[in-house]
């Protein structure tokens, strides 16, 4: 027994050594993303009294990529590499996010919607598929619900329609407080103000406190056919406030991604790239 005793303890310390070298659980990490490819195109779009960074890759069926609050468009290098392959795919950076300004306008769900059509109507670009993680999964459903002639499709995760679907403790999560700290070191790279992470994050954060306050009614209007997403380690948004949006907007397919958090496209790239696709598909 005292040998078998010794093995069993010699197991236990070479799978905690594996362990802690192979990390966290996958829904716990931060991937970095890869580098951004080769545009074809790259500039700064005078849009609503500000200049919005954006990106334009590869050829076919457009579809825009907008992601989530602090963060920035190359947050999507993964999805942006393998989409352009046979589609056309644009990305930008929101307004004050990383290298696009901000002015003193108040910040609000509608107004960054109506920056993304801008930037839109400055590409020429009439429909797209969309694909918005968190705040840009917001912007989708507030484009959805006004403007659904500018969308064949809305791939929206991690999204919220009211403040009551963000969990109260997202900010004692050790993970999101990596990407928040993320966000301010690539905000100092990339912004034209790079001293103001501060006020551009107060800025913002008025408008998180009252929004979005969508209700069911505005969400029952919806008729672009949609997907309402999440990954089933969120850290951020409860899953209860995403089936209830699931729910109420005509049609909507729920997918729930395996083994992910809010940073599901960077945790399993592969994976959230494949079921864009295959929602697009279907």
């Amino acid at each position: 027994m005292r040998i078998v005793s010794i093995s069993l303890a010699a197991a236990i310390v070479i799978a905690v050594t594996v362990s802690s070298a192979l990390g966290a659980e996958r829904w716990q990490r931060l991937p970095a993303p890869p580098p951004m490819p080769v545009s074809n195109v790259a500039g700064y779009a005078p849009v609503n009294g500000i200049h919005m960074y954006y990106a334009v890759y590869g050829a076919g069926d457009p579809i825009l990529l907008i992601h989530g609050g602090l963060g920035h468009a190359d947050i999507w290098a993964n999805q942006v590499r393998d989409l352009m392959t046979d589609h056309m795919v644009i990305v930008a950076d929101s307004r004050g996010h990383g290298r696009s300004t901000r002015n003193a306008d108040p910040y609000s769900y509608d107004l960054m919607a109506s920056d993304y059509l801008a930037l839109l109507d400055y590409l020429k670009v009439d429909k797209v598929a969309l694909v918005g993680w968190s705040d840009g999964g917001i912007i989708g459903l507030d484009i959805a619900m006004k403007h659904p002639e500018r969308l064949t499709k809305l791939f929206a995760q991690a999204a919220n329609a009211t403040v009551d679907g963000v969990k109260p403790d997202v900010m004692e999560n050790k993970t999101f407080v990596a990407y928040i700290d993320r966000c301010g070191k690539d905000y100092q790279k990339m912004s034209k103000t790079p001293d103001q992470y501060d006020a551009f994050v107060e800025q913002i954060s008025h408008m998180w406190a009252t929004e979005p306050a969508y209700s069911d009614a505005d969400l029952g209007k919806i008729t672009v056919p949609t997907a309402i997403v999440l990954g089933d380690h969120d850290e951020a948004i409860s899953r209860e406030h995403t089936d209830h949006l699931a729910q109420v907007i005509p049609g909507a397919e729920e997918i729930i991604l395996k083994n992910a958090s809010h940073f599901a496209m960077l945790q399993d790239p592969a994976g959230y790239t494949q079921a864009v696709r295959d929602f697009l598909a279907r």
